[in-house]
């Protein structure tokens, strides 16, 4: 029987003051998914999150948690580029990306890791396709998101309703194709801009329904400025898309003119 990819799995876990959600979220990760591997990439949380994810690895004698700890908090996007890059080093074949807040549920990765085995690029757990939803998010927030996500459909020219999702899957050859040092976006613009590059590349991307939890525990780290930075950011590769299209569509024209007729004897 040939494995699937998704046997060597590692999900990369971001936090920063994550001290009380750590552990919770990484033993219901290792009940539903035993054998995926687990990297938590702190940015020096000042509440001790770095040690408990030491100890968490000491723990775990099966060597499948590994800690990453970074000196200044960088932004999301940075965190993940770092794990990317380990996780790639070590040849796992899919990287994932999960919340410490429990708002991703562990318990429906393998939906993910089921549209990567079959062909999928990025999995992206979505929560605006049929039987997808929000739990105990305020209106306010519910409606940024949606709004948001209009936003960057129509900025974009894209059909993915959930391209601002956090939680994700990745194939490996996919991720690794991307020149990750050109990715400037460190909010959650990050994970628009990923998206956008994959769909440039000609990847394939599939959404997911998933249940997204509001944290009960601990801040929500968006804030004014990240909204502001990921819709900036989102308005640029509208413009250079549209740009790019009508100079597609000037050079076909040019192409297509008819040519001078026969001359006449």
């Amino acid at each position: 029987m040939v494995p699937n990819i998704s046997d060597s799995t590692l999900v990369i876990i971001p936090t920063y003051n994550e001290a009380e959600n750590l552990p919770l979220i990484v033993d219901r990760l290792q009940q539903a998914q035993p054998t995926a591997h687990v990297l938590v990439v702190d940015d020096g949380s000042p509440d001790g999150t770095g040690d408990i994810a030491d100890k968490l690895a000491i723990n775990d004698h099966a060597g499948r948690i590994h800690v990453m700890h970074r000196t200044q908090k960088n932004g999301l996007g940075a965190a993940y580029i770092a794990g990317f890059r380990w996780g790639l080093e070590q040849d796992y074949q899919v990287l994932v990306e999960m919340d410490a807040d429990g708002s991703h549920a562990p318990e429906e990765l393998h939906r993910l890791l089921h549209a990567v085995d079959g062909g999928a690029d990025l999995a992206i757990g979505s929560r605006y396709v049929p039987g997808g939803t929000t739990v105990n998010w305020p209106m306010s927030r519910q409606l940024i998101s949606r709004v948001g996500n209009l936003y960057v459909r129509l900025a974009l020219g894209t059909r993915i309703r959930d391209l601002t999702g956090g939680f994700r899957a990745y194939r490996r050859e996919a991720l690794a194709a991307l020149d990750l040092d050109a990715v400037e976006s460190r909010g959650y613009g990050f994970q628009v801009d990923l998206g956008w590059r994959l769909l440039r590349a000609g990847r394939k991307l599939v959404e997911v329904p998933i249940t997204f939890t509001e944290r009960a525990i601990g801040e929500s780290k968006m804030s004014t400025a990240i909204v502001a930075e990921a819709m900036g950011k989102v308005f640029t590769w509208g413009r250079e898309e549209r740009l790019r299209q009508l100079r597609e569509f000037r050079k076909s024209r040019r192409g297509a003119s008819p040519s001078a007729g026969p001359t006449a004897p």
